[in-house]
């Protein structure tokens, strides 16, 4: 069986960097994984700032893609780090919704998103599906824990 998920209200909507799970990271509170996750692509700025205390995820989505703002330069190869970093904190604070990760035993998990190649499988199926491979490999981490 394969897992799908993309919005926070569906059953597997905790799988969302937008699911409403905050968690304390590198000695700071984020609201969500996608707060975390956009500001790190200006750790060290005032913009990173402005991004964790931004009202929503959608909100601090659309800062971090802000392109009037430098990246950090070293972005594009510590992304997926970042990511994992954040799904791993933020399951291993939620005792729910590891339970929920968990409970996909081996499944596939996708992330069903039209417009992203990258962390979905994009419209046509041929996305990476990065985000939902994280998420098989946090949980596994997590296995070796229960």
């Amino acid at each position: 069986m394969t897992i799908y998920f993309y919005k926070i209200d569906d059953e597997y909507g905790c799988f969302s960097n937008f699911s409403p799970h905050g968690f304390e990271l590198d000695g700071v509170f984020w609201n969500t994984s996608e707060h975390y996750f956009q500001a790190q692509k200006f750790a060290g700025t005032e913009y990173e700032d402005q991004i964790r205390h931004s009202l929503s995820p959608m909100e601090a989505a659309k800062l971090g893609r802000d392109r009037s703002k430098p990246l950090r330069k070293d972005w594009e190869d510590i992304k997926d780090e970042i990511m994992k970093k954040a799904v791993q904190k933020k399951f291993s604070t939620h005792k729910d919704i590891q339970k929920v990760l968990l409970s996909t035993k081996d499944n596939v998990i996708i992330e069903q998103t039209s417009n992203d190649y990258y962390w979905g499988c994009g419209k046509d199926g041929t996305g990476k599906n990065r985000l939902g491979l994280i998420l098989m490999e946090v949980r596994e981490l997590l296995k070796k824990y229960d």
